[in-house]
């Protein structure tokens, strides 16, 4: 698996590593999750943005 270093302030990554605790999981775990939930919701974002242009191309031609 590869490896990616970030950089963020510590008192953000205290409250990281304080839900990653509560949810007896890991720190990569938990931002792993976070990275794929953001990437799916503005996947839809993008999905519902299409079909909103779509119709309203096909109200100004209809």
């Amino acid at each position: 698996m590869a490896r990616v270093l970030i950089s963020m302030p510590e008192r953000f990554l205290d409250e990281i590593d304080k839900v990653a605790g509560d949810e007896n999981r890991t720190r990569s775990e938990l931002i792993r999750e976070a990275l794929r939930t953001y990437m799916y919701r503005n996947q839809v974002r993008s999905s519902q943005k299409a079909v909103t242009n779509a119709e309203l191309i096909e109200a100004m031609l209809g």
